[in-house]
């Protein structure tokens, strides 16, 4: 039986375990990523590890998230990024040379080979045909420690283009198309690999964006096979050696298959506030449009800038419109301002923002009240732009260009000719915003601000775990409802006992004092608990807060490993119907919980006592022995430790 290309890549850095679906194995990681709204807990983790060199191929420190600078808050922070990845052998990415995932494609990412990142959308690098994968901070320290990367066995998915993209069809709309399909948690426990005649027609950029937005889903990753394509655009980069050719098997066999006729694929757009919400651009079109922001980490290559250009050459912003544009990279910017597409875009009205991630994550230009925002953004989710009254939609750059000109949602086949670009045979390469480790680590001090707190390390489990249940929450939450990440807290990114205050704020304002009150409890979540960000504050604020454990009806992989890693209970409800029994402020324990988690191991179920209502009901902890050690423990860190 052959391969999938996921299977090869898996294959050639499995430590442990056996590549049966559904059975934890260890991966040996070859780079790792962090960027500056996760990495400062990264780092602070990997001090703690006590590792002093990392021991990775590559690791490259981004500074991309927190730019805005109205305090000395997030200036600390670099500079502690800096100092640290000097110290530990990491290379520092400084503000201005890019967003993490667009520099990565561009310049580090090498087929074949294993990437760890603290941030979801990592699996951008497969469009160059890696296996990289999103995780906490925590997962991301140890692998740089030289510690194995551990999953769950996904299932295998191809999705299978046929013919080619044409007219104002885009790669955004495929990705669009899938989210449709597949929905915000239909990619759960799966990796996507992309097949068919309409792979070769994608560029290296549109593939990325493909990939990028592979998160959505829920995705463990996406990946392209590394071919011709990917060889060309490695040459231009001047990194042709990195090329390797990987492809699937023909007999690979495949746990779900999906057929896309990319002929017939019409522009897309995502509603507010799910990723998933797709319709025709033509079924809303006249809406009128506020404001438009082109960039992110899924659209702000140089092949999405330079079709923007080419849409606003000659025109006007429309007066009721804010258009702003970021590239994504500063080799991106370079290439614009010479061949004179920066200058067209200024001509027009646009509003040019640094390199980085900026409206994307609320780190600055949030819309008006009630406004409607057209953005390139891989997320939409309620409240993330800075404005809760907004609704933000996502689009294709072609799709927002013309918006920006209109001043209305429109069908951009009533607007003309679609834009032809070509990929650049050769990029312009100046790696000089990249500054290497020290080759003198011990003479290196390490910076930290006052803001950078020591982060909250669980306790040992106890014989019983009680509590009140302290929030009910409905399904499809994420990171951004438990821990919000906008201009006002992501410089807080170090100071976890401040960030806790406004844990699940988004859902219930009150939720930090009545935690706090209770000296902890039990959070209750609906379907698909913890979707989005990789961000592992979203654990580590509820721990700062004494939660001892999440009772949900499902998951999302990243945030259900966060769990774990801080030694946070994650539950699921054996039987759904009991998520309705359940009210505000139930008091709850599991006895003899040490046994309880040993025997989860097993497939045993967890007894949850509800003493306020006399009843008990029935929880599933999907856990192995690895995941049973570290709850014990109270969590990764401490397990680490006590196997030093």
């Amino acid at each position: 039986m052959g391969l999938t290309i996921s299977q090869k890549i898996i294959k050639n850095h499995l430590i442990s375990g056996e590549m049966k679906v559904g059975e934890e194995i260890s991966l040996r990681i070859d780079q790792t990523l962090t960027q500056d709204s996760t990495g400062t807990m990264a780092y602070l983790q990997f001090e703690a590890i006590g590792v002093p060199q990392v021991k990775t191929k590559l690791s490259v420190a981004y500074i991309d998230h927190n730019m805005l600078q109205s305090g000395f808050e997030n200036a600390d922070d670099h500079k502690y990024i800096q100092t640290v990845t000097s110290k530990h052998g990491i290379r520092f990415s400084r503000p201005g040379n890019g967003v993490c995932h667009q520099v990565h494609v561009e310049r580090f990412g090498i087929p074949g080979q294993t990437l760890l990142g603290s941030d979801s959308h990592t699996p951008t690098c497969g469009g160059i045909g890696m296996l990289a994968i999103g995780a906490g901070g925590l997962d991301v320290a140890v692998a740089m420690g030289g510690g194995p990367y551990f999953i769950t066995m996904p299932k295998m998915v191809r999705i299978t283009l046929k013919n080619k993209l044409s007219g104002w069809s885009s790669a955004k709309d495929i990705i669009l198309e899938v989210l449709r399909r597949m929905t915000v948690k239909g990619g759960v426990g799966k990796i996507i690999e992309y097949a068919g005649e309409g792979v070769d027609s994608l560029s290296v950029p549109e593939r990325a964006t493909i990939t990028n937005m592979g998160a959505e889903l829920g995705a463990t990753t996406s990946v392209f096979p590394s071919d011709d394509v990917t060889k060309a655009f490695l040459k231009a980069q001047g990194r042709e050696e990195a090329w390797i050719e990987i492809k699937a098997d023909t007999d690979a066999i495949y746990d779900e298959e999906i057929e896309i006729d990319l002929a017939t694929l019409n522009p897309l757009i995502a509603k507010p506030h799910m990723p998933d919400l797709v319709v025709p651009v033509s079924e809303i079109a006249g809406t009128k449009v506020d404001q438009v922001c082109i960039g992110s980490c899924t659209n702000s290559s140089l092949f999405d800038m330079l079709k923007v250009a080419k849409i606003l050459e000659g025109h006007t912003v429309n007066p009721d419109v804010s258009l702003v544009i970021a590239p994504g990279s500063k080799q991106v910017f370079n290439m614009l301002a010479e061949c004179g597409a920066l200058a067209t875009m200024i001509a027009s009205g646009a509003r040019i923002l640094e390199c980085a991630c900026g409206p994307c994550i609320g780190m600055g230009q949030s819309p008006k009240t009630d406004a409607v925002s057209l953005r390139t953004n891989n997320r939409n989710f309620y409240a993330r732009s800075g404005t809760a009254s907004a609704s933000i939609y996502l689009v294709s750059p072609e799709v927002a260009a013309v918006a920006s000109i209109t001043g209305v949602i429109t069908n951009p086949k009533d607007f003309g000719q679609a834009p032809v670009v070509t990929m650049p045979t050769s990029f312009k390469v100046n790696d000089n915003m990249v500054i290497m480790p020290s080759t003198n680590p011990n003479e290196v001090e390490v910076v930290r601000g006052p803001n950078i707190k020591p982060f909250p390390i669980n306790t040992a489990l106890p014989e019983n775990v009680s509590g009140k249940t302290l929030i009910k929450l409905e399904d499809n939450i994420t990171t951004d409802h438990i821990m919000p990440s906008n201009s006002k807290l992501l410089p807080f990114r170090s100071n976890v006992p401040h960030l806790a205050n406004f844990c699940l704020t988004p859902c219930d304002p009150d939720f930090p004092a009545r935690a706090k009150e209770n000296n902890g409890g039990f959070i209750i979540g609906g379907s698909n608990y913890g979707q989005g960000s990789s961000r592992e504050h979203a654990a580590l604020a509820p721990l700062q807060l004494g939660v001892k454990g999440v009772i949900a009806i499902s998951f999302a992989r990243i945030h259900m490993a966060n769990l774990i890693n801080n030694g946070i209970l994650p539950l699921t409800f054996a039987d759904s119907e009991d998520y309705n029994k359940l009210d505000m402020l139930d008091d709850l324990v599991i006895e003899n919980c040490r046994k309880q988690v040993e025997d989860a191991v097993e497939g045993k179920l967890v007894v949850v006592k509800n003493i306020t209502k006399g009843t008990q009901f029935n929880a599933v902890l999907s856990i192995t022995n690895r995941q049973a050690g570290m709850l014990l423990a109270g969590g990764l860190l401490k397990y680490t430790r006590e196997r030093s």
